[in-house]
């Protein structure tokens, strides 16, 4: 009760972040605090993923609406070299340059237009890889020969890569690993022509991870793989929120399901140029974004809400070691607490 009263008392200030102007200044003063969600892009956008490169560069990208891609359907592009200031880069890939799709070989899909979902990309050596998925279930990897982010891309796999829900990589040893679903796990050739192994198929020691967005970091010695879920356990219904489990392998086994952030599903932990962490959130709701101060103590069962502004905003993280083990919790009060509705005790 003690935390739940001190988020409503913080919570008031937490939400001033959502109603900024984009205002650079402001933006650059939010994110030196690192301790409240700020909105620093305010393109409607899904599963928002940022990249930081070594040339300095933080790269944006995610599933968004054909007019953030230059009225295609394919895979948009910002850079900022600041988190405050984003810059549009011409679109990467669009689908209709897919090897598989259905109507190239005289076919249908099941869906009336296949969209872009989930797009992530990484720096690999001196080229960068695509992932994504579809509406349609069918995902992919793209790869260039530049070390820019810009194409020509091509499919090593093409349609034999087959249905995966938001793929993802983790990289060790010069090894990808791709992660998708919650969780599957499956070594890959360096050259992303195939596999260098079996699936592995995890879940948390206690219960089902979630439904999506799973995404592995390493902290000191400790793998921590982060997975969505609603709040109730029922699709779009409660808050959409991280979760995470922590493992001595990559492989697992992976301890108890633990809250990572409410309001934070499908969000992506990064550092930025200090080494602070920060995780991706965006608008996820069937109704009109709620006030930060009256969402943390009400029960939001009824349907799907959020707190979050249509756009990208950053949420502080803070991850740390501690005992043995990786801690994971949300700086910004508004996010850093369960809710009514949350069918797991934490």
């Amino acid at each position: 009760m003690t935390k739940r009263l001190l988020a409503l008392a913080l919570t008031f200030f937490a939400s001033l972040s959502a109603s900024e102007s984009l205002n650079p200044a402001a933006i650059k003063a939010a994110l030196a605090s690192h301790d409240r969600a700020v909105l620093v892009h305010d393109h409607w956008i899904r599963d928002p993923f940022i990249f930081l490169d070594e040339d300095g560069y933080y790269y944006l990208t995610g599933t968004t609406l054909k007019s953030e891609t230059d009225g295609v359907i394919g895979i948009p592009a910002w850079r900022s070299r600041d988190l405050a200031q984003w810059e549009k880069l011409p679109h990467l890939w669009a689908m209709t340059d897919s090897s598989w799709l259905p109507e190239k070989h005289g076919g249908k899909h099941n869906v009336p237009e296949t969209l872009v979902w989930a797009p992530e990309f990484y720096k690999v050596g001196n080229r960068w890889v695509i992932t994504h998925t579809t509406n349609a279930g069918v995902a992919n990897i793209l790869i260039n020969d530049s070390p820019k982010l810009k194409g020509p891309f091509t499919e090593p796999m093409a349609a034999a890569f087959g249905k995966r829900h938001d793929p993802a990589f983790y990289f060790e040893g010069g090894k990808p690993w791709l992660v998708w679903g919650v969780l599957n796990l499956r070594e890959m050739k360096p050259d992303f022509s195939g596999w260098a192994g079996p699936q592995i198929d995890l879940a948390p020691s206690n219960r089902k991870m979630g439904h999506e967005g799973s995404y592995i970091i390493k902290v000191g010695e400790k793998y921590v793989w982060f997975g969505t879920a609603w709040s109730t356990d029922t699709m779009r219904h409660g808050t959409y929120n991280l979760y995470y489990a922590t493992a001595d392998s990559l492989t697992g086994p992976y301890g108890e399901r633990r809250f990572a952030g409410r309001f934070l599903g499908h969000g992506t932990p990064f550092q930025d140029k200090q080494g602070r962490w920060w995780c991706t959130a965006f608008h996820n709701a069937n109704v009109p974004t709620l006030n930060a101060a009256e969402a943390a103590s009400r029960d939001l069962s009824g349907t799907a809400h959020t707190i979050n502004p249509i756009g990208t905003t950053l949420v502080p993280l803070q991850i740390e070691s501690r005992d043995g083990d990786v801690h994971v919790r949300a700086k910004d009060p508004a996010y850093a607490y369960p809710g009514p509705e949350e069918v797991q005790s934490f």
